[in-house]
């Protein structure tokens, strides 16, 4: 169903979005300067405004409220203010992106070339969507500038690069990461949009069981050790330790963080960022940081061997540090520390808890439609719970966009390190199967379903988290 209603992306890049709602059409078909548009009613009046506005003809096709309101909701969405709006005619194509993207609540940018054309895709509740289309002709324009804005050597097209753009507008102010990459046809250009706005970040919001929020929040609370916390890039790693930072942050401590990039700021909060070009790296500010008087230390991420050891450091010798590391699951963090050649028996004594999470779209609460449970639908490993009877699955409306859900929630998986937990690193046995079960602890599949149970998303979205 949700396939009639599609549009190309260029037809969709030739309206903004919020002309598009305000005047209730669909552009249907480009003809050289002649665009048709489906329009709800159709008027002399719509036609006139919309050949001024856009600076071409127009042909108008009457079509129903209905069929318009899908069109709309399916291809284009509404901004979470006017920004876009307000700027519309005193601002370029490139800048058009980046405030529509920050608009409607993307994460990141893609700008891509090809042999024959180039696109711009959004990332949205952590799924790539094309939005514009680029001429050959075009992409090497937006690339400079975006590289100018960036910081970036223009004239060095063979090497990868990093930057970062402030964009400022009448009611908001964000950072933006901008990464070069050399490609085939071009350069490939990757944007991530920072928030500077950390008050929104609450540690209870943001998916933790009452158990789990328990014993994360007891585990913080010791004066020394490390707290871990694990996922694949796009997680919500980072969201997680600003949340805790924001629970440990107070007069009486003192928190230093070194991170790459910097995403949210946070007052009484002192944050370095990274400078590998200089020798600002992980390990070294690491180093520094012992001589500042730091209570509690975030490293943004423990990437090598250097860095893992400089964390244990700081951790043996009286510091409450926090960071990110890449595995699959809070247990299989122990494994990676050991592949670092970290000593067990530091592992044991300064590891005071592993976390892994993951993201986890939510079904939109006013599309979602129940249905029997089917076996066909798990992957066939999977024993299917005897509570699981019903689940819900994705539908699509006007209130999700038409892609059956809305916004995204965490999943963690916390394994507190116990005094037996501690004698198992100790002596290197890395098999603990029978400890989570028999200690109820939760794993990401086990939270994972429990969702599905809720209602709160599908088995679709949680498949490879079943499959494991």
């Amino acid at each position: 169903m949700k396939e009639q209603f599609d549009i190309s992306t260029e037809l969709m890049q030739l309206i903004s979005s919020d002309q598009a709602f305000h005047y209730r059409v669909i552009p249907i078909k480009k003809e050289k300067d002649t665009i048709t548009f489906k329009a709800e009613s159709v008027s002399d009046d719509l036609k006139q405004e919309l050949e001024i506005v856009l600076g071409k003809t127009v042909h108008l096709v009457e079509g129903t409220k209905e069929t318009i309101s899908k069109y709309l909701t399916t291809n284009f969405r509404k901004r979470a203010n006017s920004v876009v709006e307000d700027l519309h005619f005193s601002t370029d194509f490139l800048e058009k992106i980046l405030l529509s993207a920050k608009d409607i609540g993307s994460s990141d940018i893609h700008f891509e070339p090809y042999e024959e054309r180039c696109r711009v895709r959004f990332r949205i509740d952590g799924k790539l969507k094309e939005q514009y289309i680029i001429s050959l002709q075009e992409y090497p324009v937006i690339v400079n500038k975006l590289k100018i804005k960036a910081g970036l050597d223009i004239s060095e097209k063979r090497l990868p690069q990093d930057g970062r753009i402030t964009v400022k507008t009448p009611t908001d102010e964000f950072d933006i990461r901008v990464s070069s990459l050399p490609a085939l046809h071009g350069e490939k250009l990757v944007l991530r949009i920072l928030s500077k706005d950390a008050n929104h970040i609450v540690l209870d919001d943001l998916g933790f069981t009452d158990q789990e929020l328990k014993i994360y929040k007891e585990t913080i609370k010791h004066p020394n050790g490390i707290v871990l916390i694990s996922g694949p890039t796009g997680s919500g790693k980072t969201t997680t330790l600003y949340a805790t930072l924001k629970l440990l942050n107070n007069e009486e401590t003192n928190v230093l963080t070194i991170e790459d990039p910097i995403e949210y700021t946070l007052e009484g909060i002192n944050q370095v960022q990274l400078k590998e070009n200089i020798g600002l790296d992980f390990a070294s500010t690491l180093r520094t940081f012992l001589r500042q008087d730091p209570d509690v230390i975030m490293v943004g991420e423990i990437r090598d061997a250097k860095t893992a050891n400089m964390a244990i450091r700081a951790a043996l010798t009286g510091h409450l540090v926090l960071s990110t590391i890449h595995t699959n699951s809070a247990w299989a963090t122990i494994s990676r520390l050991i592949d670092m050649d970290i000593p067990p028996f530091l592992i044991a004594s300064t590891l005071n808890v592993s976390v892994a999470q993951r993201l986890v779209r939510k079904l939109c609460t006013s599309c979602k439609k129940e249905e029997s449970i089917s076996s066909n639908i798990f992957p066939e490993q999977f024993d299917i719970p005897k509570d699981l009877q019903k689940h819900f699955v994705a539908v699509g409306c006007s209130h999700c966009y038409h892609t059956g859900y809305k916004d995204r929630k965490a999943i963690y998986e916390i394994i507190p390190i116990t005094k037996t937990l501690v004698k198992h690193i100790k002596n290197n046995e890395l098999e603990i199967d029978h400890y989570i079960k028999t200690n109820n602890i939760k794993t990401l599949k086990d939270n994972a379903i429990n969702l599905v149970k809720r209602g709160i998303t599908s088995v679709d979205e949680i498949y490879a988290f079943l499959a494991v």
